[in-house]
């Protein structure tokens, strides 16, 4: 049994840049006959919007307060260290 590719073959460039909430939210689809129900698609990608903008949020928040943390440890390092000799 052989094993599948990373995103099931699909190759992503580093160019390709993630989605956005509203590219998910403004995503427009073809109609066809007896296709999917167009009500129930767009509102699961209302939601899917929601979560990407939450989880979007969340990340930058947490980039910011990594950051800080970083920040304050280079500061105590810097203070309590600064007389120590190795």
């Amino acid at each position: 049994m052989s094993e599948r590719p990373p995103n099931d073959g699909w190759y992503r460039s580093q160019a390709c840049r993630p989605l956005t909430a509203r590219q998910v939210e403004e995503r427009q689809f073809g109609l066809v006959k007896r296709g999917l129900d167009p009500v129930e698609v767009y509102a699961f990608l209302h939601r899917v919007a929601a979560d990407l903008a939450v989880a979007r949020r969340d990340l930058a928040l947490t980039r910011e307060e990594n950051q800080r943390i970083k920040r304050a440890l280079r500061s105590w390092r810097t203070h309590f260290t600064s007389d120590v000799r190795w």
